[in-house]
């Protein structure tokens, strides 16, 4: 059953309303023994019941600072539901972070309480913990019968669930006090700039949110029994992490995956009708796809190739004749119905969001029947401030406007965005506040436009625009794009700032240049490739075709091959797989000033 998320006062109503509806009903399920198992809504509520009582009978008062992390599983939301039913503050982190990373988010925050999942988080953690002197509580979800000589309790997630089997904990009664102003989370933007800030989001702002995707998606959702989703994108995202009180509010079963290298697997096995997921995912699938096709016959090919071009074409609106029809028809089922069972069979959309979709690669995927909504949000509007709509997908634009969400574009172009969505500000720290959200507005460094229909366009990153020695302002994103869809390029990053001409540093794809050098009888080693003249004069000729698509001033006279790609553990990407500019200047800046 799905719920007016307005009428709410808190997102742990959303799961009290359900919870007491839906009962013996399927809700969580998690992989045990290489098997899904489920929990129902009353089992997931029992536990929360008892996790909330061990939180207060630790100590954890109204207004406290809780830090989550852990992997998605169910004992993610029964913990984040219990911090936020006290009144207490959730804090997700992400597990890829550093130690360096944990330390500073549980100083700044000031948290009081820690819940990790295993031992090998424990270990990152600990560290962190033990210079941060207000945090004297650790919860371990896993039972691995590990010991720790430190001086801090550390408590098991199960112990305290079996201690208060018993409890009388009143979830119905102690929420009727929550307020949609209360903040319920502190997230910590990923920081492409620096230190992360912790942007403070209301019940009001989630369930604004939450309001709006059900009228995105009513279209779907309402032919739909019994909703199938697929969790994996972190829920430390303010992304996931406002989704999964959206899939409460409409009754979905959730499946969490075991992580990005059984998806696959996972979806088939859960088979959702909606997947949420960064681009990258989508980058890597549009590569994966058509790496796997050249594998394929001479006739599976050319079917691949027609079920493209009439899709596109559909996409475009343009005519098709009477064979074209009848032949897509036919594609239908031997091509689209055979790639949406990859993915598990059911999917009605696939949802993109956290930074900017490639636009070839969102037609390549919708021609191949998997629709994708692009969507544009940032953590400080809980998140979400637009996205596609199913019946009019328009993948050059970020989609109309969500319901309860204002925008408006300022003189500079800047994108604003106010409503209920909106943060209630950075966590101890005024001045950032104040510099972000203006009289009601934030204003997001993202410069766009509105179409004549209402769908919003992002055309650039405020502070990414490079600006060139004649002072033209170029998009380094757009011309990335245009690098990353290149079979021959894993990732690029253009720069420039003040100079006469643009240079690039692009990663080789690893499987491209794996395929090359097996045909060109040469060693796979892309440190020693990156060398080779054959090897460079392949890469010259992709950086000619790619600067055939850009204006001269957007053109690469230069670049710089690497074989490090940019990871989350290197720290030149953030957990979001944005690419933190910052530190590959940083890392690169004297080889990239050695090409002027």
């Amino acid at each position: 059953m799905s719920l007016n998320f307005d009428e709410f006062n808190s997102v742990v109503k959303i799961f009290e309303k359900q919870s007491s509806m839906l009962q013996d009903q399927p809700y969580l399920w998690r992989k045990i023994d290489d098997k899904y198992s489920l929990l129902t809504w009353k089992e997931v509520r029992s536990n929360v019941e008892r996790f909330s009582t061990a939180l207060k009978n630790l100590g954890i008062l109204e207004g406290d600072r809780v830090v989550i992390v852990s992997e998605n599983r169910p004992e993610w939301q029964i913990a984040d539901l219990s911090i936020m039913a006290i009144g207490a503050i959730s804090v997700p982190a992400y597990t890829t972070s550093t130690t360096n990373d944990y330390e500073y988010i549980i100083k700044h925050s000031g948290a009081r309480c820690i819940i990790v999942s295993s031992h090998d988080l424990a270990k990152k953690v600990l560290p962190a913990v033990l210079s941060s002197p207000m945090c004297q509580t650790l919860i371990k979800i896993n039972d691995d019968n590990e010991n720790y000589d430190v001086p801090i309790t550390v408590h098991s997630w199960n112990s305290l669930i079996k201690e208060n089997r018993n409890s009388d904990f009143n979830l119905s009664e102690i929420i009727k006090n929550h307020s949609r102003k209360d903040t319920a989370c502190i997230i910590y933007t990923s920081g492409t700039g620096g230190n992360p800030k912790g942007v403070m989001l209301s019940h009001g702002a989630m369930l604004t949110n939450c309001e709006g995707a059900k009228h995105l998606l009513n279209d779907i959702i309402s032919t739909l029994n019994k909703v199938r989703v697929l969790s994996w994108l972190p829920l430390s995202h303010s992304y996931e992490h406002t989704l999964q009180f959206y899939k409460m509010g409409i009754g979905a079963q959730i499946y969490y995956a075991e992580g990005i290298d059984k998806l696959l697997v996972n979806m088939t096995e859960a088979r959702p009708h909606i997947m949420t997921a960064v681009p990258r995912f989508y980058d890597s699938l549009h590569t994966r796809i058509s790496q796997g096709l050249k594998k394929q016959s001479k006739v599976s090919q050319f079917f691949f190739k027609e079920t493209l071009r009439l899709g596109k074409k559909i996409y475009f609106n343009e005519p098709l004749s009477f064979f074209e029809k009848k032949f897509n028809g036919l594609l239908n089922k031997i091509v689209r119905k055979k790639v949406n069972k990859r993915f598990g069979g059911s999917l009605k959309a696939l949802v993109s969001g956290g930074a900017a979709l490639n636009f070839e690669v969102g037609i390549y995927l919708s021609a191949l029947g998997l629709p994708l909504l692009q969507g544009y949000g940032q953590t400080e509007t809980a998140p979400v401030v637009s996205a596609n709509p199913p019946h009019k997908i328009k993948l050059d634009t970020v989609g109309t406007i969500l319901k309860g969400t204002k925008v408006k574009i300022a003189d500079d172009g800047e994108i604003l965005v106010s409503g209920e969505n909106v943060m209630n500000g950075y966590w101890n720290d005024p001045k950032a506040t104040s510099s972000t959200l203006i009289n009601g507005w934030v204003h997001t460094g993202d410069i766009g436009e509105m179409d004549e229909e209402g769908y919003l366009k992002i055309t650039d990153r405020k502070k990414d625009i490079i600006v060139n020695a004649g002072g033209d302002n170029i998009s380094p994103s757009r011309i990335e794009e245009k690098f990353n869809i290149e079979p021959e390029i894993a990732q690029s990053m253009i720069y420039g700032d003040f100079k006469n001409y643009l240079v690039a540093i692009l990663v080789p794809d690893r499987d491209y240049a794996q395929e090359w050098a097996k045909d060109h009888h040469k060693e796979f080693n892309l440190k020693i490739l990156n060398q080779d003249p054959d090897f460079i004069k392949m890469i010259k000729e992709t950086t000619e075709r790619v600067n055939k698509k850009l204006s001269q001033i957007e053109q690469v006279r230069k670049y710089l091959l690497i074989d490090e790609e940019f990871t989350v553990e290197n720290d030149m990407m953030t957990p979001t797989l944005k690419v933190r500019r910052f530190k590959v200047k940083e890392k690169y800046q004297s080889q990239l000033e050695a090409l002027y």
